[in-house]
């Protein structure tokens, strides 16, 4: 699958908001957002001045999920038809679909900097699901899955520095983390409060109900 390989900081300037795409870089000074706020291009600044239409805006926070995640238009949209079936607020479902994703699961239990690389670990096969391994980052965990590392893999350099990572690293309330055995648990389907991404989901449910 295709997937955007240009410079993923133009993505958060041109968002307006820190998506978190380059781990650390983002909490320093190097960040983008930090030294030019404003959207990248020969007229970024001046874009700034305009005044946004609500479609605008809708397509901007549905382009801002996409990016949070790597999603391309097709899956994302994917996504949405799956949460609008569900019960529930669609806005939300979608959300916590998102966040169900192995290479985002990998992120949120401190095994990567950064989704981008849990999702480059999970295709190189460092990771196993109730003792199986997976390399497929958009699989579905679910409630009562165990996610740690393969055994094969506790061998490498790379991932005994995620393993430190890890360690240090505070879990959102719906996972669990045993950090001595470096396992991690679904322990609850993420609700919207514990979901920290920066977007307002009902302008996506909006755009796409158009």
């Amino acid at each position: 699958m295709a997937r955007y390989t240009g410079a993923v900081c133009r993505l958060c300037r041109r968002e307006g908001v820190k998506l978190y795409l380059k781990g650390d870089r983002c909490y320093s000074d190097k960040c983008a957002i930090v030294k030019r706020a404003y959207a990248p291009g020969q007229h970024g600044q001046a874009q700034a001045r305009r005044k946004t239409s609500e479609y605008g805006l809708q397509l901007r926070e549905k382009q801002k999920a996409r990016r949070i995640y790597g999603i391309l238009e097709t899956q994302f949209r994917n996504y949405f038809d799956k949460a609008e079936r569900q019960k529930g607020v669609t806005g939300e479902n979608l959300l916590r679909l998102l966040e169900l994703r192995l290479d985002n699961v990998v992120y949120r239990l401190g095994f990567a900097n950064s989704r981008v690389e849990g999702r480059q670990l999970v295709r190189h096969g460092h990771f196993t699901v109730n003792g199986r391994k997976v390399n497929i980052p958009s699989f579905m965990v679910r409630v009562g899955d165990q996610v740690e590392i393969s055994e094969n893999s506790k061998k490498s350099p790379k991932i005994a520095e995620i393993s430190e990572l890890a360690a240090n690293k505070t879990v959102p309330a719906w996972l669990e983390m045993d950090k001595d055995a470096l396992i991690g648990k679904i322990a609850a389907l993420p609700a919207r409060e514990d979901i920290d991404v920066p977007v307002q989901e009902h302008l996506i449910v909006e755009l796409y109900s158009r």
